[in-house]
């Protein structure tokens, strides 16, 4: 049977409590969220460990010396979602069922092998078969769906350069006062390194071609595989490429204008991220997951958009979590993490303008500015 407050606090009082000491307690439970209930939970990743993109003129190592080709994803890289997968069963283990329930769960991958099949591996440590779902005791996997969209789909392929409107404000980025600044001291490394790839520096800067991003991502892989670089590409020189490479994409998708930009490139996901948690809060039998398998770009023109990018490029297997909380007094808040490396805590994000455990109707409200009504539409504003 339970007891009231006054009547516990009444029992309470032989042992040293007072009912102001009682009230305390419970108010202090309150606060720290005692009562809470976790319903949703929205994970956005990049893919793991893959070969080159592609390459540059000069370069010594051919697509012949990777098994399968440029883009696709290691090894190294399964192992690395299959940790991703196994951290998600370890922390939301409560919310989902031990096996795999279709109605739980729904994953959604760029139409890329490497996004595909990270999925596969991420879902693969999630949900490795138990119970009636061993199919065979020498295998331990079990299939489970992984929906794709096309990349004109443009929900998780970033940047789009194809927007006019987008362009538009991106040219005036990079002819900006404050960005040809910001460039200023790297013009020397440029003009340096230039001849040495095969390129001029016009050609490594232009956004279209992405050729800075291609030749950055050719060394710095074929330096974590072991593969020989070319003398002048040492740590020193793939440290500066980095730093220039964290401003040039922090101001494609960023300042100015971040919210301008972000209507045609990440709020496109803002939006579909927003829908599920609005749905997940209105619908009772809704699922407990959504899951996207995507790229380091999508990562950033999500954070970007959402004013909480840290302007670092994201590691592979990086994964940006929204959960969804029923807090006691039926009111329903989201929170925000960053998990770029499987053996630390991830790092709490909160919504410029919010608390931690923003409150759905805040969160709308707040990330309303960044939201396309109509994508084409907005693409249109020449």
């Amino acid at each position: 049977m339970l007891m009231s407050v006054p009547y516990l606090a009444r029992r309470l009082s032989g042992f040293g409590f007072s009912f102001l000491s009682l009230c305390f307690i419970l108010l202090l439970q309150r606060a720290t969220g005692t009562g809470r209930e976790l319903k949703f939970v929205v994970t956005v990743y990049r893919h793991g460990d893959r070969t080159p993109i592609s390459t540059f003129p000069t370069n010594q190592i051919s697509e012949s010396a990777w098994p399968q080709g440029y883009g696709q994803l290691t090894r190294e890289g399964m192992k690395q979602q299959h940790k991703l997968g196994r951290y998600l069963r370890k922390q939301y283990g409560k919310l989902l069922a031990t096996e795999y329930k279709r109605k739980e769960i729904y994953v959604i991958s760029t139409d890329v092998d490497r996004t595909i099949m990270s999925a596969q591996t991420t879902l693969a440590g999630l949900y490795p078969p138990t119970g009636s779902q061993i199919w065979s005791h020498r295998i331990t996997w079990q299939p489970i769906p992984v929906h794709t969209v096309p990349r004109k789909d443009r929900l998780l392929s970033y940047p789009n350069l194809e927007c006019p409107r987008f362009y538009k404000l991106l040219k005036e980025t990079m002819d900006s006062g404050a960005f040809k600044l910001q460039l200023k001291n790297y013009m020397p490394f440029l003009a340096q390194i230039a001849p040495k790839t095969g390129y001029d520096v016009k050609a490594l800067l232009d956004p279209k071609g992405q050729i800075l991003w291609n030749i950055y991502d050719a060394l710095l892989v074929q330096g974590i595989h072991k593969k020989s670089n070319p003398a002048w590409a040492d740590k020193a020189t793939l440290d500066k490429f980095k730093s220039l490479l964290e401003i040039v994409i922090s101001s494609v998708f960023g300042e100015p204008k971040r919210e301008e930009k972000s209507r045609t490139q990440g709020g496109l996901l803002v939006k579909a991220v927003l829908e599920e948690l609005a749905n997940a809060a209105s619908k009772p039998d809704y699922k407990k997951m959504m899951m996207y398998s995507a790229h380091d770009m999508t990562l950033i023109a999500l954070q970007s958009a959402l004013n909480v990018y840290d302007k670092k490029l994201p590691p592979y297997a990086a994964c940006h979590i929204f959960e969804l909380y029923k807090e006691p007094n039926g009111q329903y808040t989201v929170e925000m993490k960053y998990l770029t490396n499987i053996a630390k805590d991830p790092t709490p994000l909160t919504l410029p303008g919010c608390s931690k455990a923003c409150p759905l109707d805040k969160f709308k409200q707040l990330v309303a500015p960044v939201i396309p009504d109509d994508l084409q539409g907005e693409c249109s504003k020449v």
